[in-house]
């Protein structure tokens, strides 16, 4: 980043930031890389305060977690053409005094995706309407596929329908809907609420397959009930690893040891499950 002789310093900024395997993940990473490198997590109560720490801190760049995707942006000096059509920024790269936007998330989404299914042609269900979900409707129409948006609160949804030029559906529209897929990007079902789905489990028999963005734990009840209800499951471990390698791409320029980041990331989560 900044020379040779000196650390690179990289975070994780959320709240909350104790349950996210980011600095695991890219701590084993630097280590597997020969990169002179720290990742810290902060929890922070606004967006305001990242810009701020990142200087003060001397932190290159940054991940940038749930609630504060969205929010982050007005902050920053420059947000990328991608970031700026998904609305939501979850990658901060420093370049001297400037402090610039991206978003990997909907890169991590169809990178993972396409190792499991064809995405052009299909129809999605989206469910949500945060970042997450910016980001995986902004990729599935990247890679030609046709989402359809889910949420609880028809404002919002419709929201995000309109800014894609996609369509929405009430959420009780689900009991009749029928796509190839079910992405899942809300929070719900994630540790340590392992026990709680977004949806009824009868609504599941509608896909072939269903993806949830969470990565902890690997089976959430929507993947546990989805399996059972005959779906091919997909977990978010994919999506987060793809996505953590893209931030490298972009704060280092060189290109991250994917099967060393994925080989840590189940350790941790299996170490966490025992």
């Amino acid at each position: 980043m900044k020379g040779k002789d000196r650390e690179n310093h990289f975070a994780l900024f959320g709240n909350p930031v104790g349950h996210s395997l980011s600095p695991w993940m890219h701590r084993t990473a630097y280590g597997e890389m020969g990169i002179a490198a720290r990742y810290k997590a902060y929890r922070v109560e606004s967006a305001g305060e990242i810009v701020p720490m990142m200087k003060a801190l001397g932190i290159d760049g940054a991940s940038v977690t749930l609630p504060f995707k969205e929010t982050i942006i007005g902050t920053l000096d420059e947000i990328t053409a991608s970031a700026r059509t998904i609305g939501a920024v979850n990658t901060v790269l420093r370049r001297d005094d400037r402090f610039i936007g991206d978003n990997t998330d909907w890169i991590g989404l169809v990178r993972d995706l396409k190792g499991h299914l064809e995405i052009k042609g299909k129809t999605f269900a989206v469910l949500g309407a945060g970042g997450m979900a910016r980001a995986a409707v902004f990729g599935l129409l990247r890679a030609g596929g046709i989402p359809v948006i889910f949420n609880r609160t028809p404002e919002r949804g419709a929201a995000l329908a309109r800014a894609f030029n996609s369509q929405f559906l009430p959420l009780d529209a689900l009991d009749g809907f029928r796509a190839e897929a079910l992405i899942q990007t809300t929070p719900v079902g994630m540790a340590p609420h392992t026990d709680i789905s977004p949806l009824k489990r009868e609504i599941l028999t509608k896909f072939r397959y269903v993806l949830d963005a969470i990565y902890n734990p690997l089976a959430t009840k929507l993947l546990r009930d989805a399996r059972e209800m005959g779906c091919l499951t997909i977990n978010g471990v994919g999506l987060f690893i793809h996505q953590g390698a893209e931030q490298i791409r972009i704060w280092m320029g060189r290109e991250p040891p994917l099967a060393t980041m994925r080989k840590s990331v189940l350790a941790a989560l299996q170490e966490r499950t025992n």
